[in-house]
């Protein structure tokens, strides 16, 4: 697995003038702007925020075919954490103390809900797709998009 920071791309190292001075990749990897379908495996909440964003990041020259997956593991992300946060707040009606963030196990003792480890893993993860696309605000400094053009039929890029 590399080790260090990821690659800036060429388009970016240009714009800011190569500060580092090192070679820019004349062969980077160009994708054409598509709107990818969304797979069938995804949470109601996943596919609602499959729904909500896809097309926003298509419109703005940041998705791809080739980004499926990964947009599928950040709607993903999503789902889960909304469950876990939607049962915690059940929980927490019933439990004013601690909020539904405690729970008793059989031998009496006090433990962290498993959902609140769920939640939180499921939140990093959104986070760390979601910068991916430029979804944050400090990701979205980093990112010069071209949206696709007015002729780009987002059918186009169905699987």
């Amino acid at each position: 697995m590399p080790v260090g920071r990821k690659p800036k791309p060429t388009h970016l190292k240009l714009i800011a003038g190569n500060p580092g001075k090192r070679p820019v990749n004349a062969s980077e990897a160009k994708v054409a702007p598509s709107l990818p379908q969304a797979p069938d495996h995804l949470l109601p909440d996943g596919r609602q925020e499959w729904d909500r964003v896809s097309v926003a990041l298509y419109e703005a020259g940041l998705l791809a075919n080739i980004d499926r997956a990964a947009l599928a593991a950040y709607c993903q992300s999503y789902g889960i954490w909304a469950t876990a946060t939607r049962a915690i707040a059940k929980m927490a009606e019933l439990d004013p103390v601690t909020g539904g963030l405690m729970i008793t196990t059989t031998n009496g003792n006090a433990i962290q809900n498993p959902l609140v480890g769920t939640a939180h893993k499921a939140a990093t993860d959104m986070v760390r797709y979601a910068a991916e696309f430029g979804m944050t605000p400090s990701a979205r400094s980093r990112i010069k998009a071209n949206p696709p053009t007015e002729k780009s039929d987002p059918a186009d890029g169905y699987f």
